[in-house]
């Protein structure tokens, strides 16, 4: 069964979220609210975590994953980006983007897309999501909590937890979350192509 931890959205409990990190340390998976609907997280060198992730919203392995950064530090050390990359990314982050762009190769080969060698990644506009990453140390591997046949994400921590309760390690409840999607941009040709149109305002890459 799943730990259930309610958690305040702009004061999250620090010792909540020791024991939430301690879960992911452990081999856990969580889902967890980001500024973009529920996501689906795990530890970095959790390999295990993306078959789980796989088999709960039925994914191939096409699938871009992303990594969930704390800032743009972070971010630099899994992927490569020219200036201009760079400043167009940083205009719009923190938020809801999630921009896919070459892997360096210290970013695991199984996580990264097999013929591209590109991974997502993403700075979030949310204090829950933030903590987490702050206490962890390193990015989140995370997927959109999207279930098979569903056309909108699940929104609310209690709902996960009764339909989830055996997939999953820990649920994280802040409170309602919307259940829209990020806007996705492809930097991996060098240049900005919209993959998908979501909250995040695409004006800038169009």
């Amino acid at each position: 069964m799943a730990r259930y931890f309610d958690i305040h959205p702009e004061n999250p409990q620090q010792r909540t979220i020791g024991q939430v990190v301690a879960i992911l340390r452990s081999g856990g998976l969580i889902a967890y609210p980001t500024d973009s609907c529920y996501a689906l997280g795990a530890q970095l060198s959790n390999k295990d975590a993306l078959d789980r992730i796989r088999s709960i919203r039925h994914l191939n392995d096409k699938h871009h994953f992303t990594l969930m950064c704390r800032d743009f530090a972070q971010l630099g050390q899994f992927v490569k980006m020219d200036n201009d990359i760079f400043r167009s990314i940083k205009a719009v982050t923190p938020g809801s983007y999630t921009f896919i762009l070459p892997a360096v190769k210290e970013v695991p080969r199984w996580l990264s897309q097999p013929k591209k060698k590109t991974v997502g990644v993403r700075i979030p506009d949310n204090k829950v999501v933030l903590a987490l990453l702050e206490e962890l140390g390193e990015p989140l591997i995370s997927s959109t909590l999207l279930l098979p046949g569903e056309e909108d994400p699940l929104t609310e921590g209690w709902e996960i937890k009764e339909r989830l309760d055996h997939q999953v390690d820990a649920v994280l409840d802040a409170g309602f979350c919307p259940p829209d999607l990020t806007t996705v941009i492809d930097f991996s040709s060098g240049e900005p192509d919209i993959v998908r149109y979501g909250t995040g305002d695409p004006t800038r890459f169009e």
